[in-house]
């Protein structure tokens, strides 16, 4: 093939004789839509490749990279299928705009500049024709190459600058939560929506009242409550859509400190990760200290909680973590103060181990030590002793104000039917209000228009049936809502703080509300337990800051605790003297003397004591003859015989009492007369 003269001299046979990839890129979808004459240029390099002498059929177009930046946090599947292609050698050229539109991180640029260089492919742009073989070209490319990162540089630099400067004062602005939106002169204010007010309030009441997120999700499920949306971007931006609250929505919401009325910008940080392809992946990490915002302005709007009750909120978020050395929220399980039980001698936050068949006996033991490979625990003492004191402890301190406490539970209740009432009552108001609106709409309508009647009137249908069924669904809701007490049904109530031990120790308190209620007086107890020391301390640090000590006897192994008391033993051992096992058992019943179990005592059991004791019984004492296994014996004979001997006469025998065993009556004087007979 003979080269054409008027083409230059750097594109030669056999870069015609390959492909020639044009790479049409844009950094965003808007300079897509809107900035089209760049477009139509980088599209319109393929006359520049004809020109140059490929062919039609040697020319392919790249474009898979249209609104996707270059700035390195984004992956182009255009760039990478041209550095597969360039990679296979079946590329004569690569055209673009400019240089910088092929890559502006300079790792990229200079790997397609290597590959370029290795299979002899041309680099082709508006301001010339640069084969990467040659030295002069490399290093004017890298030259072109290096300005526009340093533009890109300069460029996120000047917006970032003005962002934070704009940011220091307070005025940039940014998506608000749901709960506030901008007014005319651009200040941040709470949205004039009550409804969404009281749904945003409810939800920092309810975290408060139940310390936990998954906690609000399930308030406004099981009251049917729906939470507000704010759409941004498109068609619906700026408009309320109400939906199921998350728990993802919850934690957001809790964590933003926009709610406190704070101004924060510089709250999250960007961290770069290699993934296993050798790519950059970018990810936002949230700083929770204060200290590493950039800009902090308190008291910048109106706020629906304060900056106290913000930071309380994000240390009961923290505590709820089950994966660190934190107290961790209080769950199912026997044991009471499990995530609050400190080990006295690494300080470390004690476990329960749950032993007995289906964990019928919790125990408490640190674990620091085994896991720094000394085999052994620092302390480990059994949970229901120390649950003992503790509740104990909780119903001493709640005895003098069992009035007051009555007082605020009832009033928490009352109030979290308030919330929800309220908030009902309010979803009710907007669909009546959406209803009178689309009916208007409707009645103001031109009547012979009926293109847009029928459209208001099916609208004004709509809503209507939207109205009827949240009317019903309220009606739902107050069959299901909680029982409001009279004035004389409120004094019965304030009785029953008089008994709050009672209701401690009912089977119907569960060990989850008991921990809460722990978990509200005291911030945590240290173990201090020696191995082989029959008793331990604890030290309890309430949330007023008073601490007690205590000191606790360990119980005793299950054995001993089984083992029957000295007194018992005793009079057993004088009652046996005059009565059997029935009559012993009989008497010590009639006393109201019971087992190291709370059992009665038995026939057998008596019998085992006395043989575990070596008491011996009136049988042992006043027995005359002796025993069928003796008189087999003697006689020669089975005790089968034996017995048949006893039934028939033959040999004679007596009873003590019935039931007792048989004394067969032999001496010297018939022993001779009984073996006859069995010769």
């Amino acid at each position: 093939m003979k080269q054409n003269p008027s083409i230059p001299s750097k594109v030669r046979t056999e870069h015609l004789m390959k492909e020639a990839l044009i790479y049409v890129r844009q950094s965003t979808m808007a300079q897509v839509r809107f900035n089209q004459e760049s477009t139509q240029r980088q599209y319109a390099l393929r006359e520049r490749a004809l020109s140059l002498g490929w062919p039609e059929e040697h020319i392919r177009v790249i474009d898979g990279d249209l609104g996707i930046s270059e700035s390195g946090r984004s992956r182009r599947p255009g760039f990478t299928q041209l550095v597969t292609s360039v990679s296979l050698g079946e590329v004569g050229a690569v055209f673009g705009l400019e240089i910088s539109r092929l890559a502006r991180s300079s790792a990229d640029l200079m790997k397609l500049l290597e590959l370029c260089s290795l299979f002899g492919t041309l680099v082709i742009d508006e301001d010339g024709i640069y084969d990467m073989s040659d030295f002069n070209d490399r290093l004017l490319i890298g030259l072109k190459g290096t300005m526009g990162e340093a533009e890109l540089h300069f460029l996120h630099a000047r917006m970032i600058g003005g962002k934070e400067n704009a940011a220091s004062r307070g005025e940039l602005r940014f998506p608000l939560p749901v709960g506030y939106i901008y007014d005319p002169d651009g200040r941040t204010v709470m949205d004039p929506d009550e409804e969404v007010r009281h749904a945003v309030s409810t939800l920092f009441r309810v975290f408060r009242s139940s310390g936990s997120a998954y906690g609000v999700v399930r308030y406004f499920a099981e009251n049917h409550i729906s939470f507000p949306k704010r759409a941004y971007g498109g068609a619906w931006d700026g408009k309320i859509s109400w939906g199921t609250l998350t728990h993802s929505r919850v934690l957001t919401a809790i964590h933003n400190p926009s709610y406190a009325g704070a101004y924060v910008y510089g709250r999250y940080r960007d961290n770069k990760t290699i993934n296993a392809d050798g790519h950059f992946e970018h990810h936002s990490i949230r700083l929770p200290n204060r200290e590493d915002w950039k800009v902090f302005i308190p008291d910048h709007h109106p706020a629906y909680i304060s900056w106290d009750d913000f930071e309380e909120n994000q240390k009961y978020l923290a505590s709820n973590q089950t994966n660190t050395q934190r107290c961790g929220p209080a769950r199912k399980g026997s044991a009471l103060l499990t995530g609050i039980l400190l080990c006295g001698k690494c300080g470390r936050r004690m476990t329960v181990r749950y032993t007995g068949t289906g964990g019928i006996r919790p125990q408490y033991e640190c674990v620091g030590r085994w896991e720094h490979g000394n085999k052994a625990t620092c302390s480990s003492v059994p949970a229901d002793v120390l649950d003992q004191a503790v509740s104990e402890k909780i119903l001493s301190i709640m005895e003098p104000s069992g009035l007051e406490l009555s007082l605020k539970v009832m009033h928490s209740i009352c109030e979290a039917d308030r919330m929800s009432d309220k908030q009902w009552l309010l979803s009710i108001e907007r669909a009546q209000y959406e209803a009178d609106r689309a009916e208007k709409q409707f009645m103001f309508a031109d009547p012979e228009n009926r293109l847009v009647v029928r459209s208001l009137e099916t609208n004004w249908n709509q809503k209507l049936k939207e109205l009827e069924k949240i009317k019903q669904d309220y009606a739902i809701y107050c069959s299901k809502k909680s029982w409001v007490p009279s004035k004389e049904e409120e004094q019965a109530i304030l009785e029953l703080a008089q008994k709050i031990p009672d209701i401690w120790n009912a089977a119907s308190s569960t060990p989850k509300e008991k921990k809460r209620i722990i978990r509200i007086l005291i911030e945590d107890v240290t173990v201090l337990s020696e191995k082989r020391q029959s008793d331990f301390s604890i030290g309890i640090r309430f949330r007023s800051g008073k601490c007690e000590q205590l000191f606790l006897a360990k119980p005793l192994p299950y054995a001993d605790r089984r083992r029957h008391t000295k007194d018992t033993v005793t009079l057993i051992h004088e009652l046996a003297s005059h009565m059997d096992d029935h009559e012993i058992a009989e008497h010590l019943n009639q006393a109201g003397l019971a087992t190291p179990e709370g059992k009665e005592f038995t026939y057998s059991g008596v019998r085992w004591i006395r043989y575990k004791h070596g008491i011996s019984g009136p049988y042992e004492r006043n027995r005359q003859g002796i025993s069928v296994t003796e008189a087999a014996s003697l006689l020669g004979i089975s005790t089968g015989k034996v017995y048949y001997g006893i039934s028939n006469g033959k040999i004679p025998a007596r009873k003590q009492h019935p039931g007792w065993p048989w004394e067969v009556l032999i001496d010297d004087a018939n022993l001779d007369s009984i073996k006859a007979l069995y010769t």
